[in-house]
């Protein structure tokens, strides 16, 4: 190179021109792994796939993820619903949280942040949240998700589409801890038998599912991508115990089954639409343990649930996957927290990659948050021991934050420690 190529080349104009440029196209929608949201690597531009040990974010397994299984399966977990809007501002909007610590730092090995929370002692603010389709993702499906969670000391809550009943799990992984989802039943009859089933099979909290009420069952992207229909939502019957999955299918069975793939108007299913809150009376009086609800987004419906008897609230939008143009979580959560006022705890899910993301939600308000995409990325690459590792990351980011923002015990993490900027 010559003298006055080097020197254009070092030229401080032209450095800045280039970062600009950098940061223009990372931010860009059409660059692949653009402004830290899911970057979507394909295995093929991946050098050398990494050993589990090797994992440094939970991002690292998402490639993997993609590369071990079918374009079918890998697409239905990363899109979401419509133009994906929900989608990509559920990440988004962790970047318009600051955190600014108020304490002086404190070692790692000060920090505990465990708690009892719904019936059970956990030592860290993290559950594994329900997601059906496990058993394609690995041999080894909800089990080793379960076995995974059960060795990274946190909590799973087993999908009603589960392909295994909660006893087989916890006598295959003892130790751990499992609760059950739900989707309603119109046919309360069969609801009621459904839920003492599962009741029956030792679950100790129920998450009901009420943010699928619109559930779409096309997802644009994945259908345009694949060339064929997406259902959304759902349940297979068999997950949570012989009783439950009786009436699951005898409630099918009467309302004639589950809508046929294009025969759904305007793309919006009326299975879900029949819900309202005299369900969850009737819920309440069947179930007697602790009872979640599912998909709350807006503070009345916060007050509501407590006003019929939940235990605690998850603010939920289903991912992004039920409804395009809905708040992020994460918009939500302060106004959701004020409604509560302290009654019942709120869990937090939608949008978790990191545990600074973790660290953003508590000092917002949540008590605990639920992974989703995250945890299906470490079962699909490496199975149990994916899981394992990619909840031992997520938990070792958050102890790193909270030591450095001199936070100890969950208490310590509060609103004090962040700064809002929502758009």
């Amino acid at each position: 190179m010559s003298n006055i190529e080097k020197a254009g080349a070092m030229n401080l104009s032209r450095r800045k021109a280039l970062v600009g440029m950098a940061g223009l196209m990372a931010g860009s929608p059409v660059a692949p792994g653009w402004a830290e949201l899911d970057p979507g690597v394909p295995l093929r531009d991946v050098i050398r796939i990494k050993t589990l040990p090797e994992m440094r974010t939970s991002f690292d397994f998402q490639p993997v993820f993609v590369g071990n299984l079918t374009a079918s399966i890998s697409e239905y977990t990363a899109h979401g619903d419509g133009s994906e809007f929900t989608l990509r501002r559920n990440r988004q909007a962790f970047d318009w949280v600051d955190i600014v610590p108020t304490r002086a730092p404190i070692p790692e090995s000060q920090v505990d942040l465990s708690q009892d929370l719904l019936g059970a002692h956990m030592r860290f603010p993290i559950i594994v949240g329900p997601s059906s389709g496990q058993n394609g993702l690995h041999p080894e499906g909800e089990g080793g998700m379960y076995k995974g969670a059960t060795a990274a000391n946190i909590a799973m809550v087993l999908t009603s589409a589960a392909g295994a009943t909660i006893a087989k799990l916890t006598t295959a992984t003892p130790g751990g801890t499992m609760w059950s989802q739900h989707y309603p039943l119109e046919n309360l009859t069969a609801d009621a038998r459904a839920l003492d089933g599962i009741q029956s099979a030792g679950s100790k909290c129920l998450f009901i599912t009420c943010d699928e009420a619109a559930a779409v069952y096309e997802r644009t992207l994945l259908i345009r991508n694949l060339g064929g229909r997406a259902t959304g939502g759902g349940f297979m019957p068999g997950g949570n115990g012989a009783a439950a999955a009786a009436a699951i299918a005898a409630a099918k069975a009467a309302a004639g089954g589950p809508p046929v793939p294009g025969s759904v108007k305007y793309r919006v299913s009326d299975r879900f639409l029949w819900y309202s809150w005299q369900y969850i009376d009737a819920a309440r009086k069947a179930y007697k343990e602790k009872l979640v609800m599912k998909g709350i987004v807006d503070p009345e419906d916060a007050r509501l649930a407590i006003d019929h008897g939940a235990d605690a609230i998850l603010v939920s939008n289903h991912g992004g996957r039920s409804m395009d143009y809905g708040p992020s979580t994460l918009e939500v959560l302060p106004e959701i927290m004020a409604a509560v006022n302290g009654r019942i705890p709120v869990l937090f899910d939608s949008g978790i990659r990191r545990g600074a993301d973790i660290f953003k939600a508590l000092a917002l308000g949540a008590s605990a948050v639920c992974l989703g995409r995250t945890a299906r990325w470490g079962l699909g690459a490496y199975g149990s021991s994916g899981v394992q590792r990619v909840a031992e990351i997520l938990q070792q980011e958050l102890i790193q934050v909270c030591a450095a923002a001199g936070c100890a015990k969950l208490s310590d993490i509060n609103k004090s420690m962040v700064k809002t900027h929502f758009v």
